[in-house]
């Protein structure tokens, strides 16, 4: 996801000022060519209802229901070809919802914003560390924008607006009419050359889902074809977007993405387009880490192509389809949209049989997989395993972190075999450290026969000395999982745990307060194992891999470092469990072995 874009404090208003003084450019370009060097407009034309032949491609809104499969569409005398309209206004459209708030411009007919609403819907706050211990005082800070998932670029079409391209273009930013529509949906009409279009938007009484209509006639009299595209762009602020890195933390690039044939396509800066978009478009628009903005086909993958573009400040997606529009005809296409949360579970219906009604569609008959921009890679069974257990406990306890934390006391319980199997394998090990000094001293100018000796001890011992590695080697999936968990679910995403820093467990803890004590409990668990190895190994162990593992965690999710750290606590404390019931076993043993003794001399 994309961190805030519109910034809290001074250096955002010089932002805003430049984005404000490019858009004001922009509009006086645009009116200039209008006004000056465009066409003469005709008036508009009277007629709301022209004969002519309704050829559905879609499902929509206020079309037509759409020929049933085998019957011929009913085929009326062409209209007389309307006039083209006359310059229209440029018009501010605000649909305002319980789940967001829509603006929209009548210029290009797309959004201008498409903020969302609620305590959760919020843009990822970034704290300085002197922020972040401000907020651990009691300093009240000024929460983050709500999630605009609308920005749009300046000189670009705006998102979700349209355009034709072929012998008789419409362009993008041609000025619309708007209808009257209700609270649940907005219209607009726009003529230009032969050309009739409406596009309707409609939204269900509740949810991020939409469907998009769009009708094209043909008010000449002769066949026309072209190609229609439909737009989506987000302008970025690169200060506040930053690519994974190893010790950069996880990264918030937004992706312009689309899903063609059997690939899903995304794009971040740095990389190249992919080079064969052509085919059934399943979904396409703007992939953030936790949300989406995305439109689909309504009635299946349509035959078109996208083209990607990614620059630190711009994702933008176009999506084309071939249109062909004989003499007098209307043309529908309908799509669904989703502008809300990357939650799977919401996802996953789509689309939404309220949406589909309002269309005038009656039945789903596909879905567009948008829950696949969910993605947990190689590491997908374990995350969801991971996310089932925490979501169990986030049920009874109501906190994410404590839900966290007792994940790391199921996984300790689970691996409590190995991690026994483990510690007597080391304490083996260092019951043999007496001979392997004695054969590092026989051997000392012949290290392969030192060697060689060394294992043969092990074997005659039976130990392996690898094995007190193997409870760590076990964990690091688990963190890996955890970690992909953590920048992938919106169900953990701005979610608490506990104080007034730790607000949202998918971000750093800006104090690095959980990192740092991470870090120490990790230099008292391994002074706590039995070495293996000499003393300037122990040493790196001990202080080196410690400090490593906190430096590379610092910019990672609280998340991961409450786990970590919570499951190096119970380290210790196994440890020292495991080590009292070794010495008593071992005293046992003794005493067992001097009475066997002292008998057979009786």
């Amino acid at each position: 996801m994309n961190l805030p874009d519109d910034p809290l404090g001074p250096d955002s208003n010089d932002s805003q000022k430049r984005l404000l003084m490019a858009l004001g450019l922009s509009f006086a370009a645009v009116t200039f060519y209008m006004l000056v060097l465009a066409p003469a407009q005709q008036p508009p034309a009277t007629a709301s209802a022209d004969a002519g032949v309704s050829v559905d491609a879609g499902t929509v809104a206020t079309a037509p229901p759409p020929p049933q499969p085998g019957s011929t569409p009913e085929v009326t005398a062409p209209g007389t070809p309307p006039p083209e309209q006359q310059e229209q206004s440029v018009r501010t459209v605000e649909r305002k919802r319980a789940e967001a708030s829509y603006t929209f411009s009548s210029e290009g007919a797309g959004f201008t914003s498409a903020q969302l609403q609620g305590p959760k819907m919020r843009e990822q706050q970034t704290l300085t560390i002197l922020e972040g211990y401000k907020k651990l005082f009691g300093a009240e800070l000024p929460p983050p924008p709500q999630m605009n998932l609308v920005r749009p670029v300046p000189g670009q079409p705006l998102p979700l607006s349209l355009s034709i391209e072929g012998a008789t273009p419409l362009p993008a930013n041609t000025r619309w009419a708007v209808a009257e529509t209700d609270e649940n949906s907005v219209a607009f009409t726009a003529r230009r050359g032969p050309w009739e279009v409406t596009k309707t938007l409609q939204w269900p009484q509740s949810g991020f889902e939409l469907a998009y209509t769009v009708q094209v006639k043909n008010t000449s009299s002769q066949a026309i074809s072209g190609e229609l595209q439909l737009h989506h762009n987000r302008a970025i602020d690169p200060n506040f977007e930053h690519a994974p890195s190893f010790f950069g933390g996880v990264g918030n690039q937004s992706r312009a993405a689309c899903h063609v044939g059997e690939d899903l396509h995304k794009l971040v800066p740095n990389e190249d387009p992919p080079q064969d978009t052509q085919g059934p478009v399943h979904f396409f628009g703007i992939d953030q880490q936790y949300f989406l903005s995305m439109l689909y086909p309504l009635e299946g993958p349509r035959q078109g192509h996208c083209v990607l573009t990614a620059t630190p400040t711009v994702r933008q997606v176009t999506a084309g389809f071939p249109l062909s529009v004989g003499p007098g005809e209307t043309v529908t296409l309908r799509f669904g949209g989703w502008f809300g949360p990357k939650d799977p579970d919401l996802l996953k219906p789509l689309p939404g049989s309220d949406v589909l009604r309002g269309a005038g569609v009656a039945a789903a008959t596909w879905h567009p997989t948008l829950e696949k921009t969910v993605d947990f890679g190689m590491w997908e069974l374990i995350c969801k395993v991971l996310l089932f257990f925490m979501k169990k406990f986030h049920a009874i306890t109501g906190n994410w972190g404590v839900a966290i934390i007792l994940l790391t006391v199921l996984v300790k319980l689970v691996l409590l075999p190995l991690t026994y199997k483990s510690m007597v394998g080391m304490e083996a090990v260092k019951e043999l450290q007496p001979k392997m000094e004695e054969l590092k001293k026989k051997y000392a100018d012949d290290r392969e026969k030192m060697n060689m000796e060394v294992m043969k001890l092990y074997q005659q011992a039976k130990v392996n000395p690898l094995g007190g590695c193997l409870p760590m080697l076990v964990q690091m999936p688990v963190w890996i999982a955890l970690f992909t968990s953590l920048r992938n679910s919106f169900d953990i995403y701005w979610e608490p745990f506990l104080g007034p820093v730790w607000r949202d467990l998918t971000y750093k803890d800006p104090t690095y307060l959980l990192p740092l004590a991470l870090g120490v409990s990790m230099v008292i668990t391994q002074k706590m194992q039995p070495q293996m190895m000499d003393a300037a190994q122990a040493r790196i162990m001990i202080w080196v891999m410690p400090i490593i593992f906190t430096l590379t965690l610092l910019n990672y999710p609280a998340g991961l470092s409450l786990y970590i750290f919570t499951n190096n606590l119970l380290s210790i404390a196994q440890q020292y469990g495991l080590r009292k019931w070794l010495d008593r076993q071992k005293l046992k043993r003794g005493v067992a072995v001097q009475e066997a003794v002292g008998g057979k001399r009786k």
